[in-house]
């Protein structure tokens, strides 16, 4: 886990934030370890090794970072009680700091259009369903494999307070722009899942 550790927090999140500043983002490299910002617990499975689970989030350094006008970039490595580095799934980790932010908007960004009611025809793509909905796309077998734990990392944002969730394909150009703001040539993609009305 300390090869994994100083590969998160120091070349992949140094990285990030490099060509954030040179685009002219004031970008600032953190990690769950930094100010306790991620808590976490050590998955029972000795075969895992040093993965972990968020039990919480200590938003007190994001808030910090955003209120002097800087955008955090959060390499998803976390310590337990002992110390110990844990390597934590980015996904939930993400969902967990967008509800203990209040975020109005999560998104997570995939190799896939969204949630897709046949996973061989990108054409059925599902643009928006509420939680309720979303619960029975997963019942209904419609939604599997990975995208289940991204379904259910939604669900857990919304049920943290955020307001919408979005599945976008990131390997489109301008993704997140278009899914935020729409475009009169394309419009919004992804899947929205929102609370339950």
């Amino acid at each position: 886990m300390e090869v994994v550790g100083m590969v998160l927090m120091g070349k992949v999140n140094k990285g990030i934030v490099a060509t954030m500043c040179a685009a002219g983002v004031p970008a600032v490299g953190l990690s769950g370890v930094d100010g306790g910002l991620l808590q976490a617990k050590r998955v029972d499975d000795e075969e895992l090794g040093f993965v972990g689970d968020v039990t919480g989030v200590n938003p007190k350094l994001l808030m910090a970072a955003l209120d002097a006008g800087l955008v955090p970039v959060v390499a998803t490595v976390s310590a337990d009680l002992e110390g110990n580095l844990l390597n934590i799934n980015a996904d939930p980790a993400a969902a967990a700091i967008a509800g203990a932010l209040n975020a109005e908007i999560f998104v997570l960004m995939t190799d896939v259009p969204g949630i897709l009611r046949d996973v061989k025809d990108p054409s059925s793509l599902i643009s928006e369903v509420d939680e309720n909905g979303a619960q029975r796309l997963i019942k209904d077998g419609v939604v599997a494999g990975g995208m289940i734990p991204k379904v259910k990392c939604c669900l857990s944002a919304i049920r943290d307070g955020v307001k919408a969730t979005h599945i976008i394909d990131g390997r489109r150009p301008h993704a997140l722009l278009e899914e935020l703001f729409g475009s009169a040539e394309s419009g919004k993609q992804g899947t929205t899942i929102s609370r339950n009305q």
